[in-house]
């Protein structure tokens, strides 16, 4: 079915796209229209200011980690009950995988879509040039749909409609709107990127300012008019075998009648990067998702059947964490008992002994595995990967972005063998085993390969506990 949609693309990053994609979700959300979001490649971030504005869950789509036909299905999926869409890009609009290909880019996400692109320039210190700049992003790539600009950076009126017509005379493309140069739309930003949405007290200050300025300076009805050029998806929908009714991993542990599976995901202000595919196909594979918080939580909920550890800042909140005992062995005893638990990158390094800051100071986590995170001044690792699960012989694609490393010990297993996407002569070992416990620092899209969330699934079926 055809539904309206537009791309946020950029020209290149710090553009200004996610100030624009903030502001226009603002904008049509107060016109009553029902909005899905969405962010081009593996950030979590983005997706969290998206479901603060909207009030709806912001989906990822990734054409690395996911099948061009994923990717679809995916989107109209979640689509299905919205007034219209909007696609924050990712990066420049044709940086994809290895800085070569636009695999992975925000451009093969709109030629996998058909749905148009606005483009977001920097403006400053350009007057015919930018015609020049437009021009080129339109023409490299024949397949490609850029059917709007919004200019940032253009500090009055009188110069933007100087530029819109340099820019509409030259490109034959319509100009949408500007933004001006102004510190009260400025995010506050981490080394990982964005902070969390929760984490920003001033957030709806800003988008209440921000608004103000996009009702003024932005053509509302002609950004949902190129919307409304979408085209119709056409594709073959993924072949997603039973997912329920799976046969227990374990024989000897027979699930309680009439119980429910429950899953309980880690979410707060350490733990909160997730992709909300992944949690959706495990409620459609049976499970009651129950979230909690390591932070908070005295224990973990009763009659849970699995854990899940997300990615997120616990170096930032490791004395909170390193405080509440009671959770951390809670989590030590489950891991003991042979629950099902899955980490990623934060989780991995909350169920090692300790987490070191920058500052030098260590605090006790869980002590799951006998190893120790540190988190270190350079990044360590950034960018797609693809991951041998050698326990299985499940090949998987994900990514990998910390400033940690971790001291473990050389005795535990090693069942991960994963390589640079970009460049497959780099690699190296993870995905530490022990017991029931699987983590790592790679993050996993689900639908790469659904059978990782099917063999996450069977474990935990017939395995029930309370704390």
């Amino acid at each position: 079915m055809k539904r309206p949609g537009i791309i946020i693309a950029a020209t290149n990053s710090g553009c200004g796209k996610t100030t624009v994609t903030m502001g226009l979700l603002k904008a049509l959300v107060i016109r009553g229209l029902k909005v899905q979001s969405y962010k081009v490649g593996p950030d979590y971030i983005d997706p969290m200011f998206h479901k603060h504005v909207t009030g709806n869950a912001s989906r990822n789509l990734d054409s690395f980690l996911l099948e061009g036909d994923v990717v679809k299905y995916l989107y109209e999926k979640s689509n299905a009950k919205a007034d219209i869409s909007v696609i924050e890009g990712v990066m420049g609009l044709y940086d994809g995988l290895g800085g070569n290909s636009i695999t992975g880019s925000t451009a093969h996400v709109s030629v996998l879509l058909d749905v148009p692109i606005i483009l977001v320039v920097n403006a400053k210190g350009m007057s015919l040039s930018i015609a020049a700049v437009i021009k080129g992003f339109m023409d490299f790539h024949s397949d490609l749909r850029v059917e709007g600009v919004i200019l940032n950076n253009v500090n009055s009126e009188a110069l933007y409609l100087h530029l819109k017509k340099i820019v509409e005379e030259h490109c034959k493309i319509k100009v949408c709107g500007y933004l001006p140069q102004k510190c009260e739309y400025a995010l506050e930003s981490r080394h990982l990127g964005l902070v969390p949405a929760e984490e920003l007290d001033v957030l709806d200050k800003r988008l209440e300012l921000l608004v103000e300025q996009i009702e003024h300076s932005f053509d509302i009805p002609s950004l949902l008019d190129i919307a409304r050029n979408s085209g119709e998806l056409v594709y073959q929908k993924p072949e997603l075998f039973p997912l329920v009714d799976m046969p227990l991993i374990d024989t000897n542990r027979v699930p309680q009648k009439n119980s429910t599976l429950r899953i309980a995901i880690a979410m707060d202000k350490a733990f909160n990067f997730y992709y909300q595919d992944n949690i959706d196909l495990l409620e459609e594979m049976g499970a009651e998702i129950i979230y909690f918080s390591p932070l908070k939580d005295a224990a973990l909920p009763d009659n849970i059947s699995g854990i899940m550890l997300g990615g997120g800042f616990p170096e930032v909140f490791a004395k909170e964490l390193s405080e509440n005992k009671k959770m951390l062995e809670n989590i030590k005893s489950a891991a003991e008992s042979d629950m099902p638990i899955y980490a990623e990158c934060g989780g991995l390094m909350y169920l090692c002994e300790e987490i070191k800051t920058l500052d030098g100071c260590c605090y006790n986590m869980a002590g799951v595995f006998p190893g120790k995170s540190f988190m270190t001044k350079k990044l360590q690792r950034f960018g797609y990967v693809n991951v041998d699960y050698m326990e299985k012989e499940i090949s998987l694609k994900a990514h990998e972005f910390h400033h940690s490393n971790i001291d473990m010990n050389a005795e535990i297993e090693r069942v991960y063998q994963v390589s640079k996407a970009a460049n497959t002569k780099k690699s190296w070992s993870c995905g530490y085993k022990y017991k029931n416990v699987l983590a790592a620092y790679a993050h996993i899209h689900f639908y790469s390969n659904i059978q990782f969330a099917r063999h996450f699934m069977k474990k935990c079926y017939g395995y029930e506990v309370s704390f």
